[in-house]
Formats: structure tokens, sequence, C-alpha cells
């Protein structure tokens, strides 16, 4: 994979990370609209910024991709060293 980039969104209760041909989807707050920023991206640690539909301003989040890659026996080491960023899907 030599993409510098890769994904995060979410569709119905679920939150969406892509990257080349791996589309990973875990469980999202019931109440997640949507993520409406990327604050900090190091190495699988997001810091988003998320609204949710029980507040009008968006509220900070921290996605952290290790456990979760570790939990689908996906290296975390090779998946994530060309990723240098990480963009908003559907923005």
């Amino acid at each position: 994979m030599t993409m510098a980039y890769a994904t995060l969104g979410n569709e119905k209760n679920y939150t969406i990370f892509k990257y080349g041909p791996y589309t990973i989807r875990f469980k999202a707050p019931y109440s997640l609209e949507k993520y409406t920023a990327i604050k900090e991206w190091d190495h699988g640690y997001l810091v988003v910024m998320a609204k949710y539909n029980h507040n009008p301003q968006p509220e900070e989040e921290y996605i952290d991709l290790l456990p979760i890659l570790q939990d689908l026996y996906i290296s975390p080491e090779k998946f994530l060293q060309n990723i240098k960023e990480v963009r908003l899907e559907n923005a």
C-alpha cells in the first residue's frame, strides 16, 4: 500500500476507517451523527470532533485503532506505517 492517507466516516451505528483495500467497521455510539474534524493523527490514535444528536456542539472524541487492528489479526506496524494523514469521508 502506498497511499499516504486513510479516511474516517460513519454509517448508521458504525465508524468506518478505510485504507487501501481495507475497510474496518466498528461500533459507534448510537447518537453519533457524523465526524466533523480530524484534529490529530498519531500512528493509530485519532483525536476527532464528533457531532451527536443530543448536543448541538461537536465534542472531542478519541479513537485508538491499535487494539482494533490486533483483534482483527492485522499487524498495526505494517498497516499503519504509510498512513501520513486521515481525511474525513463524506465531509
